[in-house]
């Protein structure tokens, strides 16, 4: 087990008394509101500025720098307050903590001129703006970042920008100012070095949304998925984030905590459905008898705390590996979350789904959308054969196999 310093044990605490006072009474109204075609409802804005005025905000950037708004949390100390707020879909935005702003932001922090951080990183710390990161693309394999066919080419003291992008989060939403994109810049240079990143105004000449993508049939205005297209679109040549060639590894940067921060919340998700599970089968009867007295539910809820636990250690983990040795030392730890939690989470979600019958696919529960945003989730931000590959590979050059030979009975 890690432990916590009571400052952070004190923060959590806070965090857990506002959602459960102020956030999570407003679920129905929020939902209602969503539905209204609100892309952020006005009880969310409103939560915001409360949760702002209290300091809990901008809980997930351990990089904050002294001067700048929120509270300058660890990974690990990030741990317990991320479960917290990934009880409901839309509890991290609340608190500035959402993706993919926090990653977003982590990226300017680290490669930003102080030209490009006072347009873009200060006001996404104080909330007055929305971002979105273009990396995956319609047509082709977007894990191997080889593949992708999205150019950036110098003209004069420009950069135009031509490609066609898709499940850039956020970039549909009303608030997006900023897109981050991937792109082709030098396609004759090592593997390593062809890819920059850019910053594009979300309204500059050239950006045009294609629609919000649905996920399993699902379309949702408060979390877009969108496929946009870049058309010779010009920007300045200090539009560059950090080297030009360098984008490879700066978004490898930035993939490490969103991948840490989307396992912490999955967690919380969780907590909430073992509890719906146990509920439900407390109440429901079939045959005369409860239906907690059968023993597919008991196994159903107990695989479910077994598991969901043993991802929460795996977690706590590779947080400290993250906090400790830095993101490039943490690879396989952090691979090794993204597919346990994962699949745990899919795991869970499934059984609460079977556990509610005919009810759990529809919308009057969690059990359902929680299912469908657990089996993406084993796809974005690096499919599961992306990831074991990645494990497997940094297992076999951690091995000591020296003197195995011993181990043989036989000699």
């Amino acid at each position: 087990m890690f432990e916590l310093p009571q400052k952070a044990l004190a923060i959590q605490a806070q965090v857990e008394q506002f959602f459960s006072q102020q956030v999570l009474p407003m679920n129905a109204q929020w939902h209602e509101q969503a539905r209204a075609g609100h892309a952020q409802p006005p009880i969310e804005a409103a939560l915001r500025e409360q949760a702002k005025a209290l300091g809990l905000w901008n809980m997930a950037l351990p990089r904050l720098a002294d001067h700048e708004p929120g509270l300058r949390l660890t990974n690990l100390e990030f741990t317990g307050v991320a479960e917290v707020l990934g009880r409901l879909e839309w509890a991290s935005k609340v608190f500035n903590c959402h993706a993919p702003d926090v990653p977003n932001m982590e990226l300017l922090q680290l490669f930003a001129t102080p030209a490009q951080k006072a347009q873009w990183l200060n006001p996404l710390l104080a909330g007055d703006i929305g971002s979105a990161f273009a990396m995956t693309e319609p047509d082709v394999a977007s894990s191997d970042p080889v593949n992708l066919q999205t150019r950036i080419e110098k003209d004069g003291e420009f950069y135009v920008v031509n490609g066609r992008k898709w499940f850039a989060s956020n970039a549909g939403h009303a608030a997006c100012e900023l897109i981050i994109a991937l792109g082709v810049s030098d396609p004759s240079a090592p593997k390593s070095q062809r890819q920059s990143l850019v910053l594009i105004p979300r309204h500059a000449p050239g950006v045009d949304i294609v629609r919000n993508l649905p996920v399993f049939d699902h379309t949702s205005i408060t979390n877009t998925h969108t496929e946009l297209t870049f058309t010779n679109v010009r920007i300045p040549a200090d539009h560059v984030l950090g080297e030009l060639g360098a984008g490879f590894a700066m978004g490898q940067a930035r993939l490490g905590p969103a991948r840490l921060h989307h396992c912490m919340r999955a967690i919380g998700e969780c907590e909430v459905l073992i509890s719906l599970m146990v509920k439900r089968s407390q109440e429901r009867t079939t045959f005369g008898k409860r239906i907690d007295e059968y023993g597919a539910t008991q196994a159903a809820i107990s695989l479910s705390r077994i598991e969901l636990d043993q991802c929460r250690l795996l977690v706590q983990q590779a947080a400290h590996r993250l906090d400790t040795v830095g993101n490039k030392a943490a690879r396989k730890q952090i691979s090794m979350i993204k597919v346990a939690v994962a699949r745990m989470y899919q795991d869970v979600a499934d059984r609460a789904v079977q556990l509610y019958g005919a009810k759990g696919v529809t919308g009057d529960t969690p059990a359902a959308r929680a299912f469908s945003r657990a089996r993406a989730f084993r796809i974005y931000d690096g499919p599961d054969e992306v990831h074991l590959q990645t494990i497997a590979r940094l297992e076999a050059s951690d091995q000591d196999l020296t003197n195995l030979a011993h181990y043989l009975p036989l000699g």
